[in-house]
């Protein structure tokens, strides 16, 4: 009967150890976001996306100014030396290509085929607008461009959540995965008062080089 007594007396004592762990267990659980993002996952990974120099992205871009309101579809190939972006649909003109290697940067639409010194310089020419081009391989990684001073807030995962840098201001709504690597989906860039939208539907860290120029 004694030994029955001190069983049941102990019964609380390890009832109350047990709820203690599995209540520390969860204090220090790594807290995870809807998509599966975890703190110290953007950290983890700082080295794998700054050495990223091939990729491709393919999406669909706003665009928004007081005097128009237009998207079009985006193809988006990136390599070490060289850059093609296929813009497809009422903003591009209809079907506009952007291609830069070394200080060449070209433009091709239904119009023709034009040359000019910087990217922006053809956009503005050609469309009446222009986008950073310079910077935005790093910004659509979620980087601050390399040559300008920036500001940079960061979300309660240690993600990227607020960029500015040379005026303009890029908001990180979502992200994805591609592969190991965390990937921006949403970003809404604004800059005076022209609003930029881009949504990433598929991210792909290795894509081939379609053509030998593409490494010259």
């Amino acid at each position: 009967m004694l030994s029955t007594l001190s069983r049941t007396a102990r019964l609380p004592l390890l009832s109350g150890l047990v709820a203690a762990g599995l209540l520390a267990g969860c204090a220090t659980q790594t807290p995870v976001d809807d998509s599966g993002r975890a703190r110290g996952d953007w950290k983890a990974q700082q080295t794998d996306i700054q050495a990223l120099e091939r990729w491709s992205l393919v999406g669909k871009a706003g665009l928004r100014t007081p005097d128009e309101r237009q998207s079009a579809n985006l193809d988006w190939n990136q390599f070490p030396h060289y850059f093609r972006m296929l813009v497809s649909g009422p903003f591009g003109g209809g079907r506009t290509v952007l291609e830069g290697r070394e200080g060449r940067f070209t433009l091709t639409n239904g119009d023709g085929r034009f040359e000019a010194e910087s990217p922006e310089a053809l956009m503005e020419e050609q469309l009446g607008w222009s986008l950073p081009v310079r910077d935005l391989p790093y910004w659509v990684r979620g980087l601050p461009g390399e040559r300008d001073t920036y500001r940079l807030e960061t979300d309660a995962f240690g993600f990227p959540a607020h960029l500015e840098q040379n005026g303009w201001e890029i908001d990180y709504r979502d992200w994805t995965q591609a592969g190991e690597l965390w990937l921006p989906r949403k970003l809404a860039l604004a800059y005076g008062d022209m609003r930029v939208t881009l949504v990433i539907n598929r991210w792909q860290t290795r894509p081939d080089a379609g053509s030998a120029d593409a490494d010259d």
